[in-house]
């Protein structure tokens, strides 16, 4: 079953830590965002494979955008 990985807030993206085809375990960080000088991790809620990373560094995303799947 396939886990989306959803932006919480608005922010940009300092960091993609992982790439397309990449096996994750749950906790592993996926992006490190930046908000009000603050630095986010957004971590993996699920252990899989990363089928799909919708972001790039110096995006700005928003709540609930899709930042990555995992398989």
């Amino acid at each position: 079953m396939a886990e989306d990985v959803r932006a919480e807030i608005v922010a940009s993206v300092l960091e993609v830590v992982v790439s397309e085809g990449d096996d994750i375990n749950e906790g592993d960080t996926v992006v490190l965002l930046e908000s009000m000088k603050m630095e986010i991790p957004v971590l993996a809620e699920a252990s899989g494979t990363v089928t799909a990373v919708n972001v790039a560094v110096g995006d700005v995303i928003q709540a609930g955008d899709l930042i990555a799947v995992i398989s």
